[in-house]
């Protein structure tokens, strides 16, 4: 049906980076064609389209941050830029003959459920849609976090975002502020650092750095990956291999990071040899509390003579000229902020509103809970991609929306199963068993007792973001999905002309 119009289809997926295009592939691959992916930008890509600041790249190893359905063997470098993760996700789509599938410029309004027709309500900026089911990938870094700081309206200069880059605007000569040492900013900094007249950075709280083992990867090597994909495939497996070995310093003996962090600290004593500068750099909490750096030059820039760093955050802006917490000042024409993104607060669940007539953010007030990452009491037929405590602190996100979407499939053979006009709703006790289950391991892990305050944490210092287990083992937990943890629904009409089957009918 033409924009504008109102139309049915049997799932929607919201959002194309990663999590919505892989949706859409297994949607494809499980004779499933009769759905729609909502996308509110004009162009696939998610993060990778929207983070385009210089120096953006990876810091999973390419054979890894990869579909293991859609091997790319022409990598260029062992962690690949922005670009070129971009131009493979533009393949994906091509090659799985997704665009037909994809609507560009319709950012979803509001999702509705209804109770009677046992469907999804969908507003989009581009027309009215309904939907059995709902599938929702867009992803925790989507939406940039700004801070609100006093006088930033009096500003006169330049501000941005790093995932709202502005490259209209020239660095050259500027004065420039960095806001924030992030995953973002480290990867920022040496790149505008030789170019701008003078770069303030506002550090809050370090981060720990470790080298990064980057390399370009031979002619030779991809000529064999392209001929001989097993051996493409053994460089995956030993990639993941190793990570899954460091998953129990995580998740369960922290205090076996030590070397990690004696790494980190030898890494910086090359490049920093002002001891006090190196006291301002070390972070006062465990390595992997937060997200671990990875930099070559992100110490080199910082101890170049147009680099001022500031221990401490932004207070208040007077005019151009920007307070930080410490009390020292610094004017310059151009701020840029590298303060991450609505990870625990995603924007999303404010436009949801499930079958109690409540919003999936009123209904996450005290933290954010899903089963098995995926389905939220009370919202039925809804599927979160990168849901609550699916994130990783050392390994691919790839591999985690892969076991999601075998999740999803099996989902839809379920619905299958079950007939018609159906939907599965999570309940309440699985929810709740599922969630505390999660926040019984967190308590050992690394984010919690690491002493800092991280992005992993929500605002009642719930770690709602990570998870706390090897891939391999979430990859366990959602191959299938158990209808015992579910309430099947059924439409009024059809439950008083043919009665409602329990699941243990079904299940048998």
């Amino acid at each position: 049906m033409a924009d504008g119009g109102q139309r049915h289809v049997r799932v929607a997926v919201i959002g194309s980076g990663f999590g919505g295009l892989g949706a859409a592939v297994r949607l494809r691959r499980q004779g499933i064609t009769d759905f729609v992916v909502l996308e509110r930008a004009d162009a696939v890509g998610g993060t990778w389209r929207d983070n385009s600041y210089p120096g953006c790249a990876c810091d999973v190893p390419s054979h890894l941050y990869s579909f293991s359905f859609a091997p790319n063997p022409d990598w260029p470098r062992n962690f690949s830029g922005q670009r070129h993760i971009r131009a493979y996700l533009e393949r994906v789509t091509d090659t799985f003959g997704l665009r037909p599938h994809i609507r560009f410029n319709a950012e979803v309004r509001a999702l509705r459920w209804d109770t009677e027709r046992l469907w999804w309500e969908i507003d989009t900026a581009r027309g009215a849609y309904t939907a059995d089911v709902v599938v929702s990938a867009t992803g925790p870094l989507s939406d940039p976090q700004i801070p609100d700081v006093p006088g930033m309206a009096d500003f006169t200069g330049k501000v941005f975002h790093s995932a709202r880059w502005d490259h209209d605007y020239d660095l050259s000569g500027k004065r420039v502020a960095m806001v924030g040492t992030g995953a973002s900013a480290i990867q920022i900094v040496p790149e505008i650092q030789p170019r701008v007249g003078t770069l303030t950075v506002f550090q809050r709280t370090p981060p720990w750095v470790m080298p990064r083992a980057d390399r370009r990867i031979t002619a030779v090597e991809r000529w064999l990956h392209t001929k001989v994909p097993a051996t493409r495939e053994l460089r995956r497996q030993l990639l993941w291999g190793i990570r899954e070995l460091q998953v129990s310093a995580f998740t369960k003996r922290p205090d076996e990071l030590g070397l990690i962090e004696a790494i980190a600290r030898s890494h910086m004593r090359k490049v920093i040899k002002d001891p006090a500068m190196r006291a301002r750099l070390t972070p006062d909490y465990r390595i992997g509390c937060k997200r671990i750096l990875l930099s070559n030059s992100w110490y080199p820039a910082l101890a170049q003579p147009n680099v001022d760093l500031v221990s401490s955050g932004l207070r208040e802006i007077r005019g151009n000229t920007l307070v930080a917490a410490d009390g020292s000042e610094a004017e310059v024409d151009a701020i840029i902020f590298g303060t991450g993104f609505h990870v625990t607060d995603m924007p999303i669940a404010h436009r949801v509103t499930g079958a109690n007539g409540t919003t999936l953010a009123e209904e996450w007030k005290d933290g954010m809970a899903a089963l098995r990452g995926s389905s939220a009491a009370g919202f039925p037929n809804f599927l979160t991609i990168i849901g609550p405590n699916t994130g990783l602190g050392n390994s691919s996100m790839i591999l985690m929306i892969e076991a999601q979407l075998n999740y999803l499939a099996d989902f839809m053979r379920r619905l299958d199963v079950l007939g018609g006009g159906i939907a599965l709703d999570a309940r309440p006790s699985a929810v709740e068993e599922w969630t505390r289950t999660i926040q019984q391991r967190m308590r050992r892990t690394v984010w919690n007792t690491g002493g800092c305050d991280s992005w992993y944490l929500d605002a009642n210092g719930r770690n709602t973001t990570a998870w706390p287990g090897t891939t391999g083992e979430f990859r366990r937990v959602t191959r299938q999905v158990d209808l015992a943890e579910y309430e099947v629904l059924r439409p009024p009409r059809t439950a008083a002309e043919t009665g409602r089957r329990t699941v243990e009918e079904v299940a048998a």
